[in-house]
């Protein structure tokens, strides 16, 4: 009897991880897709609008025994995974002092030890042609003052996923980086603070399909990175070839923000 062919994807009930729960809902090779996030009744929505194919499951990402939880889960039903897509974060603007101990840490948790958290579980049910997704950023590319713990988890998923993607040579499963600029999402509200130095600009903004689509399109192409738009790529562009420093001064400038 062949195994049942799922999908995976954290932060799936808004944002980019809800366009990919859209996506692969109308990929006939998925059978089931499963949808995690914290938000029960967004998640009920989200099934109640595609349909069965949709199995929702509640839960922090940050909390170990959910990790536990999901790998049991994985174990009993005994899938076959097609897709991993790890698109469950946030991120806190402002300066050091205007986001708590406690905050920053739970970035950490949910944006980088979560994503490699679900990783591990998941793979050991993943095959040749499957496709692991990690949403990393634009501000993955360079340091970024006034997000700085948002900007370091990115970069950890970044250097995360394409050192793994090699790593997976062996295996056939590729894992692809997707490197977006800013997006019309709840992050960015989510993300304030009402510090006086704070992220006020939002170039170059884009809607979350056309980049979910672009990051299924360079997945199958077995790409290990993602870049929507010719703007994020000049930007990574000049990250390789600028000094961090001289960028950093660039993002102030663009923010209005001026140090004392």
């Amino acid at each position: 009897m062949d195994k049942k062919r799922i999908a995976v994807i954290t932060g799936a009930n808004s944002g980019i991880g809800k366009e990919f729960t859209f996506l692969l809902n109308q990929d006939k090779n998925v059978d089931e897709i499963w949808a995690i996030a914290r938000d029960e009744q967004r998640l009920n929505e989200l099934r109640d609008t595609l349909g069965a194919k949709i199995h929702t499951f509640s839960m922090d990402l940050t909390v170990r025994e959910n990790i536990a939880f999901l790998e049991r889960l994985l174990r009993d039903e005994d899938a076959e995974i097609l897709y991993l897509v790890n698109s469950a974060g946030y991120a806190k603007f402002g300066d050091y002092s205007a986001v708590s101990v406690e905050t920053s840490l739970n970035i950490i948790d949910l944006n980088a030890c979560g994503l490699v958290a679900v990783t591990l579980v998941c793979l050991p049910y993943m095959s040749r042609g499957a496709h692991i997704l990690n949403m990393s950023s634009q501000a993955s590319f360079q340091p970024v003052p006034y997000q700085n713990i948002y900007s370091a988890t990115k970069a950890f998923v970044l250097s995360y996923t394409r050192a793994l993607n090699v790593e997976l040579n062996d295996r056939g499963i590729r894992a692809t980086a997707v490197c977006p600029g800013w997006m019309h999402t709840k992050l960015i509200e989510r993300a304030k603070t009402g510090a006086r130095k704070t992220i006020i600009k939002y170039p170059f903004i884009v809607s979350p399909d056309v980049v979910a689509k672009k990051a299924l399109k360079d997945a199958r192409k077995n790409k290990d990175m993602s870049i929507y738009g010719c703007a994020i790529k000049f930007s990574y562009v000049a990250s390789k070839l600028l000094p961090h420093r001289l960028l950093m001064k660039l993002w102030l400038m663009i923010q209005g923000i001026k140090n004392d």
